[in-house]
């Protein structure tokens, strides 16, 4: 049971990057091809809030809450963290890799500053996304 949390707690970390880095990429090209949805406020807020918090806990030299309690579950089962699954195996590749912490650190500002750079460049809706007459 606790190896099913923590490989769901893996993909739910994976999720998280793939909406911050991805989220950023739809944004760029958004803005070039027209996409409205991009500047949708709430869509907005929240990627720039979850990119924040990212940034926040490396200064704060911090891990992140995925990441202890998918460890936590794993040391549970007696499996050495990030040992274990199929999933874990192929997505924990993907998600945890080793460097030093102020690598970490460097490349989460920069991406920090990227997202609130393009928060002025792609500038967000205060409404939602008009189509006609309906608000989406």
């Amino acid at each position: 049971m606790y190896s099913l949390l923590a490989d769901l707690i893996l993909v739910m970390h994976f999720l998280l990057i793939a909406f911050v880095v991805g989220g950023e990429v739809c944004i760029v090209m958004g803005f070039f091809r027209g996409w409205h949805w991009v500047r949708h406020l709430c869509f907005r807020v929240l990627h720039l809030l979850v990119i924040a918090v990212v940034v926040g806990q490396t200064w704060l030299n911090r891990s992140c809450p995925l990441t202890v309690w998918e460890s936590a579950l794993r040391q549970e089962t007696g499996q050495q963290p990030y040992a274990g699954s199929f999933i874990q195996h192929w997505l924990g590749r993907l998600v945890y890799y080793e460097a030093p912490q102020w690598v970490f650190t460097a490349v989460y500002t920069f991406f920090g500053a990227v997202v609130l750079f393009s928060w002025f460049w792609v500038k967000p809706e205060k409404r939602g996304i008009m189509r006609g007459r309906e608000t989406i």
